[in-house]
């Protein structure tokens, strides 16, 4: 029996199923972490700036569907700015496909279940430091990540 080629081997992001886009998400939310960028250069700095509406036992926004009116500055990733994935970070499962790289061992769609993103430590949880709502705006480049 030939075994089946997985969705995210065998179509480009832009090829997914809305659910298989979803899918892809591995739960990590280093991407509620704020990120700050250089006028001049467009580099972007990560910070332990974390938004105030991410669950810290699930690791996921408590808000998810209404995150993007709460939270005006939230991003919300499509297929269609794959080409704009280089703010993520590295290890992201969107950014690494549309590398052409594959997923980690921890994803997971191959562990089968969603606690191995924060068991890896590759999860925002090993990042943070302190909630948006709990500091100024303006603070936040004290807590750029080296």
């Amino acid at each position: 029996m030939v075994a089946q080629e997985v969705f995210w081997r065998s179509k480009s992001l832009q090829e997914m199923t809305p659910s298989e886009w979803e899918s892809l998400c591995d739960g990590c939310a280093l991407c509620c972490l704020h990120k700050l960028e250089d006028e001049d250069t467009q580099e972007v700095f990560y910070t332990s700036v974390v938004c105030h509406l991410l669950d810290f036992d699930t690791c996921r926004c408590t808000r998810y569907e209404d995150r993007c009116k709460l939270v005006p500055d939230c991003v919300k990733l499509t297929p269609q700015d794959v080409d704009d994935f280089h703010w993520l970070p590295p290890s992201c499962s969107y950014r690494l496909i549309h590398e052409g790289k594959d997923l980690p061992e921890w994803h997971p769609l191959l562990s089968g279940r969603q606690e191995t993103v924060i068991e890896a430590e590759a999860s925002v949880l090993s990042w943070y430091e302190v909630k948006d709502d709990e500091i100024e705006v303006e603070d936040y480049v004290d807590y750029i990540i080296e």
